[in-house]
C-alpha cells in the first residue's frame, strides 16, 4: 500500500478525536490527589511526628483531600467533538476521494454520518457532565473512551477494506465496553458490560469468519474487489463462499445495529450503562454499523434485487422481525430505560427497510438520503430523551429508588421544562408529526413504495401504530399522574445538561419543520450509492 501523506486530511475527524482522547490522557498524569503540605518544604521532627499520629489523636479535625477537579475534560471533549463536527460538515461538498491506496474513502456519505456520530459525542459529552458530577463520579478515563469510541465510529464510515473494518470496529467497541461499566457501583452496570463484550465478541469473530472466507473466494479484502468477482462469476466454487461470506459480514453487523434476532444484548447493556453512555450507544454505535453495513451489502455485493440468494430478501425478513419484536417487547415495559432499548430495536427495523430499498439502483438514492435523514433524527430525539432520563436516573440514584414508570408522575409539576421536551422526544420518537421522527419515517417509507417494497412499508406503519401506545404512556405519567412525592427534580448542575437538551429539541423541531435543508446537506452523500 502507498502512503500519501495527503490522505490523512480524508479521516481529519478521526485524527481530531484521537488528538482530543491522547490530551486528555496526558493531562490526567498531572492531576494528583495530594495534600497541600507535601509540596511545601520538609517538615522538622516535631511535624513529622504530628504526621504519624493516628487521626484525631492531636485533637485537630481531619478534613479529606480534595480530590483533583476534572471539571475541566467535559468541556475539552467537547471542544474536539464540535472541531470534528465542523471538520466533517466543511467537506460535505467535496467530492468523493480514495484513501489510502482504497483501503477508506471520503465521500458524502462518510462525511455525513461522521458528521452525525460527532454532533452525538457533542451533546453526550455535555449530557454527561452533569451527571457525572452529581454522583461524584467524573474520573479521567471517561471521556478519554468516549472520544476514541467515536473515533473508531468515524472510521467505520469511511472504511472500504475488510481489515480496516474489523480494526475500527474494534476501537468502537472496546472502548464502549468500557464505558457501559464505568461507574463501577453494583452488579448492573459490570453485567451490562459483561454481556455486551461476551456477545460482542462473538458477533466480531463471525465478521472475521465472513471477511476470511470473502478473502479466500476473492483473494482480496478491498470490497470492490469482492464486488467485481461477484460480477465476473469468480473461480469456480467462489460463488458459494462470497454468499457464505455476506451471509457472515452481515451478521456481525445485524448484532451492532440490534436487529432480530441479534438483539438479546439491548436492554441488559441500556439498561446497566450510565443513561448517556446509553444515550451515545444508541446514537453513535447505530450510524457507525449501518454505515458499514450499507456499504458491505452496496458497495461489496451490489445489485440484489432479484434471484434467490440475493441479500434483499434476507434484509427484508430481518426487517419485518425487528419492526415486529422491537415493538411487542416494548409494550410492557414499566422502566423507561429498558423501553428506549427495546424502542432502539424497533427503529433497527425502520432502518433495515431503507438499506433493503437500496439493493435496486433506481431508488438507491432517495433510500440513501432517507437512512441519513432517519439515522441524524434518531441521534436528536434518542440523546434529548436519555439527557432526560439521566436527570431523572442521577435523582434515583441519589435516593435509592429504582427506575419505574411511577417516578415520572408529576414531572410537569416538579419540572416543565423537563417534562415538555421529553414529551417532544416521546413524540418524535412515535413518528408524529411536525416533529423530525416523522419526516424519517416517511423518507424511508417512501423510498420502500419507490424501490417496489409497499407491503414492508405498510407493514412499517401499522407498528409505528402500535409503537404510539408505550411512547404516549410516558408523556401520560407524566402529564397526569400526581407525584407520589413532593420534591422538585434537584437543580444542581442542570444548566450544562438542560442546554443539552434544549439543543436537541430545536433540532427535532427544525428537521421536522425544515426537512429540506438537511436532505440538500446530504445530497452528496446520496450520489456516492445513487449509481
Amino acid at each position: 500500500m502507498n502512503y500519501d501523506p495527503n490522505d490523512l486530511y480524508g479521516v481529519l475527524p478521526a485524527l481530531i478525536l484521537s488528538a482530543g482522547a491522547l490530551l486528555l490522557l496526558t493531562s490526567e498524569v498531572f492531576l494528583r490527589n495530594v495534600k497541600p503540605a507535601v509540596l511545601g518544604p520538609a517538615p522538622g521532627p516535631a511535624e513529622a511526628a504530628q504526621w504519624e499520629l493516628p487521626p484525631g489523636a492531636d485533637a485537630k479535625p481531619q478534613t479529606a483531600p480534595a480530590p483533583p477537579d476534572r471539571r475541566y475534560q467535559a468541556w475539552v471533549a467537547a471542544a474536539f467533538a464540535a472541531a470534528a463536527l465542523w471538520a466533517a460538515l466543511s467537506r460535505l461538498g467535496d467530492p468523493a476521494v480514495p484513501l489510502f491506496s482504497g483501503a477508506a474513502v471520503s465521500d458524502g456519505f462518510g462525511r455525513v454520518v461522521a458528521a452525525v456520530v460527532c454532533a452525538a459525542l457533542l451533546f453526550s459529552c455535555i449530557v454527561a457532565f452533569s451527571y457525572l458530577e452529581s454522583l461524584r463520579a467524573t474520573r479521567g478515563e471517561f471521556y478519554a473512551l468516549a472520544l476514541f469510541s467515536a473515533a473508531g465510529m468515524c472510521l467505520l464510515a469511511q472504511a472500504t477494506d475488510l481489515i480496516v473494518i474489523f480494526i475500527s470496529l474494534e476501537v468502537m467497541s472496546l472502548a464502549v465496553y468500557a464505558l457501559c461499566a464505568y461507574l463501577r457501583r453494583g452488579k448492573r452496570p459490570a453485567e451490562a458490560a459483561f454481556k455486551y463484550f461476551i456477545l460482542g465478541s462473538f458477533a466480531s469473530a463471525i465478521f472475521l469468519y465472513g471477511a476470511a472466507l470473502a478473502f479466500g473466494a476473492t483473494g482480496s479484502t478491498r470490497l470492490a474487489d469482492v464486488a467485481a468477482a461477484l460480477r465476473s462469476g469468480g473461480p469456480s466454487g467462489a460463488s458459494a463462499l462470497l454468499y457464505a461470506a455476506v451471509a457472515l459480514l452481515a451478521s456481525g453487523f445485524a448484532f451492532k445495529v440490534a436487529a432480530v434476532p441479534f438483539h438479546m444484548w439491548v436492554p441488559d447493556v441500556y439498561d446497566g450503562a450510565p443513561a448517556p453512555v446509553t444515550g451515545f450507544m444508541a446514537a453513535g454505535v447505530k450510524a457507525a454499523a449501518f454505515a458499514t453495513l450499507v456499504r458491505i451489502l452496496v458497495s461489496g455485493f451490489g445489485d440484489a434485487s432479484a434471484g434467490p440468494r440475493g441479500w434483499r430478501a434476507q434484509v427484508i425478513w430481518l426487517a419485518l422481525l425487528t419492526m415486529l419484536f422491537g415493538n411487542l417487547l416494548a409494550i410492557p415495559q414499566r422502566s423507561v430505560k429498558r423501553m428506549l432499548a427495546y424502542s432502539a430495536i424497533a427503529h433497527a427495523g425502520y432502518l433495515l427497510v431503507a438499506v433493503a430499498s437500496m439493493a435496486s439502483v433506481s431508488p438507491r438514492a432517495d433510500a440513501t438520503q432517507g437512512l441519513l435523514f432517519y439515522l441524524a433524527s434518531y441521534a436528536a430525539t434518542v440523546i434529548g430523551a436519555f439527557g432526560v432520563v439521566a436527570i431523572i436516573e442521577r435523582r434515583l440514584a441519589l435516593s435509592g429508588a429504582g427506575d419505574d414508570l411511577s417516578s415520572w408522575s408529576g414531572l410537569s409539576d416538579r419540572h416543565p421544562g423537563l417534562a415538555a421536551a421529553m414529551s417532544l422526544f416521546m413524540v418524535s420518537l412515535a413518528g408524529v408529526p411536525p416533529t423530525a421522527g416523522f419526516m424519517a419515517k416517511l423518507t424511508v417509507f417512501r423510498a420502500a413504495i419507490e424501490a417496489g417494497l409497499a407491503p414492508l412499508a405498510i407493514f412499517g406503519v401499522l407498528t409505528s401504530v402500535a409503537g404510539l401506545y408505550y411512547y404516549l404512556r410516558v408523556v401520560v405519567y407524566v402529564y397526569m399522574y400526581p407525584s407520589a412525592k413532593g420534591e422538585p427534580v434537584q437543580g444542581g448542575r442542570l444548566l450544562s445538561a438542560g442546554l443539552a437538551i434544549a439543543g436537541c429539541a430545536l433540532i427535532v423541531l427544525w428537521m421536522g419543520i425544515q426537512p429540506g435543508t438537511f436532505a440538500s446537506l446530504t445530497q452528496s452523500a446520496a450520489n456516492a450509492f445513487g449509481r
